[in-house]
C-alpha cells in the first residue's frame, strides 16, 4: 500500500512539473509583444524566401546546363568520324598502288569535303578545334603522348599533332594527344662524335 501510494505521489509530482513547464512556455508565448511576434514572423518568412530563391537558382542553372551541354555525349561520339576519315585518308595515301593516281586524288577531294562539313557543323553548335601546334604545352587542353628533339623550340612546345582535341564552349570535349619538343642530349651528341673521330681516326691509321 505504501509503495501504491508513493507512486501515485510520483506521477502526481511527474504532472505537475509537466504543468508547469508547459505553464512556462505558454506564457513565454504570452509574454512575446506584439513586435517581437511580428520580427520572429518576419525572420521566418525572410528565411522561407531564401530557401526558395535559392532552389530557383539551381533549377535555372541546370536547365541552362542541360540546354548549353545536352548533347556533349553524342558530340564526343561524332568526333570518332572525323577520327576514322583522318585514318582513311591516311591509308589511301600509303596505298603503292593507288600513289599518284587520279582516283586517289579525287577520293581524298571527297573525303576532304566531308570532313570540312562535320567541322563546320560542330563549329554551329559551339564545338570547336583546340590550337594545339607551336603552342605550350597546357595540361588542361593537351595530352603529351610523346618528346621530339628539337633545339629550335622552346621545351614542351608542341611540334605535332597526333589526335585533334575540341572544346564544347568552355568545357573540354576531349583534349589533344600531342608530341612536344625537348632539347637534344648533349652528352649523347659527344658521345657519338668522339665515336666518330676515333673511327676514322683508325680508318687513316689502317692507310
Amino acid at each position: 500500500m505504501e509503495k501504491e501510494e508513493n507512486q501515485n505521489s510520483d506521477l502526481e509530482d511527474n504532472s505537475e512539473i509537466n504543468e508547469n513547464k508547459d505553464g512556462d512556455k505558454t506564457s513565454e508565448i504570452k509574454d512575446l509583444k506584439p513586435e517581437d511576434k511580428i520580427k520572429e514572423l518576419e525572420d521566418k518568412l525572410a528565411r522561407a524566401y531564401a530557401e526558395i530563391e535559392n532552389q530557383r537558382r539551381r533549377f535555372e542553372k541546370e536547365k541552362d546546363e542541360a540546354f548549353d551541354y545536352g548533347g556533349f555525349s553524342l558530340a564526343r561520339e561524332t568526333l570518332n568520324l572525323i577520327d576514322n576519315l583522318e585514318r582513311s585518308k591516311f591509308a589511301l595515301e600509303n596505298d603503292e598502288k593507288l600513289k599518284n593516281s587520279e582516283t586517289l586524288k579525287k577520293t581524298v577531294d571527297h573525303l576532304n569535303v566531308i570532313q570540312k562539313d562535320m567541322l563546320s557543323i560542330l563549329k554551329k553548335n559551339n564545338i570547336e578545334e583546340i590550337k594545339s601546334i607551336d603552342q605550350k604545352l597546357d595540361p588542361n587542353l593537351h595530352q603529351a603522348m610523346m618528346e621530339i628533339e628539337d633545339d629550335n623550340k622552346e621545351p614542351g612546345t608542341v611540334v605535332q599533332e597526333i589526335q585533334k582535341g575540341f572544346m564544347m564552349k568552355d568545357r573540354l570535349l576531349r583534349p589533344s594527344l600531342v608530341a612536344v619538343s625537348k632539347k637534344t642530349n648533349k652528352k649523347d651528341e659527344n658521345l657519338k662524335k668522339n665515336q666518330k673521330s676515333e673511327e676514322n681516326q683508325s680508318k687513316s691509321n689502317e692507310n
